[in-house]
């Protein structure tokens, strides 16, 4: 059974899928079209950050950043040998149900362009393409998607 919970990016575990994403995402895009958070910066007081774990072995990352009127997710990553379990479902599911906690209208996102098994993740959970956000500017590897709570 997969579990999910709030989590301190801190722990060993966390820290090591953390690592896992930065690297895959070092290796995908250009430096100038990674939005990923440092460890430190996710425990920055607005962002709820979220682990999946099966037994005692974490197996995916996501968090949500609280900003003004709507919810980012940031971090989602599934270790390799945990894909298709529904980890990724578990967290968006969590966050979500967390984000309405905080009086969140909208979830946003920003995702790279070949990461097509997060497309359809995030396609399953009703997120619908729209334009950059925040400091978000127009870039070619960026898919930005939102969804209304």
């Amino acid at each position: 059974m997969i579990f999910v919970e709030r989590t301190d990016p801190h722990d060993p575990q966390a820290t090591a899928l953390l690592e896992q994403s930065h690297a895959l995402m070092q290796s995908l895009f250009p430096p100038e079209d990674n939005f990923y958070l440092s460890i430190d910066d996710l425990c920055a007081d607005n962002i709820h950050f979220f682990t999946a774990r099966e037994g005692a072995v974490m197996l995916g990352t996501c968090a949500l950043a609280v900003n003004d009127g709507y919810g980012e997710i940031k971090s989602m990553f599934v270790s390799e040998a945990a894909r298709g379990k529904g980890v990724g479902d578990a967290l968006l599911r969590q966050v979500e149900d967390h984000a309405k906690t905080e009086f969140l209208r909208m979830l946003k996102l920003e995702t790279g362009n070949v990461l097509h098994a997060a497309h359809r993740l995030y396609a399953r959970h009703e997120f619908i393409p729209c334009g950059p956000f925040g400091d978000y500017k127009e870039a070619a590897s960026s898919i930005f998607m939102e969804k209304a709570l």
